[in-house]
């Protein structure tokens, strides 16, 4: 492993444990020649995973991509880092349980919007607004609606 720092190769471990419920190892390493410490993590690669997007077009799974619109859902929310990044973790677990190489994004896009609403309903309806593109305020009304009853 190269130090980020003086980009040298000879780093030893100093530390590991296990992390995000044992899916994951946490390393705290040290370079040989620096001196300086680092952190690593290593994950089980998994099968790569295609989404289908509405226009059709396949592209390979981003995890940033669903962070991202959770966290603009989200923003100014009563809603920790350590919440979205469990929701995130929680969606993920359910993509890839379904075992499928290919997931159109409509699939993805619903089971994040059910993890949005256990977690805030501001946030839900600030990712359906932009997840269905909610055309007026009717649409929106009926959105709010449903979640009333």
């Amino acid at each position: 492993m190269k130090c980020p720092y003086c980009n040298q190769d000879n780093t030893h471990v100093v530390d590991s444990r296990p992390v995000d419920e044992n899916t994951a190892i946490r390393r705290r390493r040290m370079c040989d020649e620096c001196g300086k410490r680092f952190t690593t993590y290593e994950k089980v690669e998994t099968i790569p995973l295609i989404v289908i997007k509405k226009d059709q077009n396949r592209e390979q799974y981003d995890r940033s991509k669903i962070e991202a619109g959770v966290l603009r859902a989200c923003h100014k929310r009563p809603v920790s880092a350590e919440q979205i990044h469990e929701l995130v973790d929680a969606v993920e677990t359910e993509i890839f349980n379904m075992e499928e190489r290919e997931i159109p994004s409509s699939v993805i896009g619903e089971i994040v919007m059910d993890k949005l609403k256990e977690l805030e309903a501001v946030a839900y309806v600030r990712f359906a607004s932009v997840y269905r593109e909610f055309k007026d305020v009717n649409t929106f009304m009926d959105e709010l609606k449903k979640m009333m009853k």
